[in-house]
């Protein structure tokens, strides 16, 4: 069992083979099994504790399985939707927006939501002493930072509230001049968040939960950002598989996954000890697509 972290590099990800992840052959694999189990997911950049509570679960998993088990972390969407794709990796935890991605890409299935103890939504955010920002309107000719284009709280809903609220064109919103100054993608909800506690960005939008981890962290001060705006409730991120492994794998999995009672995992990986991962259906990503079609993306047919 492995748990490595990506920073944003398909490179590593894509290089990995779905029979060649381990030299220990596993005669007892059950038919059409991989030899390596790979999942990509996200890690909480802030606690300390993530990458030991990750390397938990992938063992706990491993254990389940009766495979090996590879975890990947990383917070560039398209990594993970493009391992899948290229058939390298086996399952993913995704955001509403990639799930359609993914399923267009690789075939993906949903196999559990993880169910937050929160509300999950994103805020919009300008430096606390920013006098001149206090509304979404004040906005218009500043510089701004999403977080990444197949991010769902870091771009999908924060534009599309922008494009409802404000009247605005989906297909010009990211060019310089037509409503901000300029628009960046900053790779990261932390990255956004610090960006504009240190005047790099005039605002950004960043999920909420990231703002409350890294003052518990003592990353950024309380009276470092002030909140402008927030969007919708935003659908829950869900773990996906390859749809064409077999289906007694797929049934293991989400079995691991919807009895998975590690309150020490989820605090630190996920951010709430009170998360658990449960049932996922099409329904609960609805309002997802109905956004992406909102926004003229391409969510990919049926």
């Amino acid at each position: 069992m492995k748990i490595k972290k990506v920073l944003a590099s398909l490179a590593l990800v894509m290089s990995l083979s779905i029979t060649g992840c381990s030299s220990n052959e596993n005669s007892d694999r059950p038919e059409g099994w991989p030899e390596t189990f790979v999942v990509t997911t996200s890690v909480d950049e802030n606690n300390p504790d993530a990458d030991a509570m990750n390397q938990q679960f992938a063992s706990d998993l491993e254990a389940a399985l009766g495979i090996p088990v590879e975890v990947y972390s990383s917070s560039d969407y398209t990594t993970m939707i493009e391992g899948m794709a290229a058939g390298n990796v086996q399952a993913s935890m995704v955001s509403p927006m990639s799930y359609f991605q993914t399923k267009e890409r690789a075939n993906a299935e949903l196999v559990a939501s993880a169910k937050m103890a929160y509300e999950y939504r994103s805020v919009f955010i300008t430096q606390g002493d920013n006098d001149e920002i206090n509304s979404l309107e004040d906005l218009r000719g500043k510089t701004f930072a999403f977080v990444d284009q197949a991010s769902s709280s870091g771009y999908l809903y924060p534009k599309a509230h922008l494009v409802q609220t404000l009247n605005l064109d989906p297909d010009q919103l990211e060019n310089s001049g037509y409503f901000f100054d300029t628009v960046a993608f900053s790779g990261g909800h932390n990255t956004s968040l610090v960006g504009v506690a240190m005047g790099d960005y005039d605002a950004a939008c960043v999920s909420l939960q990231v703002i409350e981890m890294m003052q518990q962290a003592g990353q950024i001060q309380e009276g470092d950002i002030k909140v402008i705006g927030q969007t919708d409730i935003i659908p829950n991120p869900a773990y996906v598989v390859a749809g064409d492994l077999p289906q007694d794998l797929k049934d293991k999995f989400k079995d691991f996954l919807l009895n998975y009672d590690n309150a020490d995992f989820f605090e630190a990986a996920l951010g709430s000890a009170d998360m658990r991962f449960g049932e996922a259906s099409e329904a609960d990503y609805e309002p997802a697509r109905q956004v992406m079609e909102l926004l003229h993306l391409d969510i990919g047919g049926e």
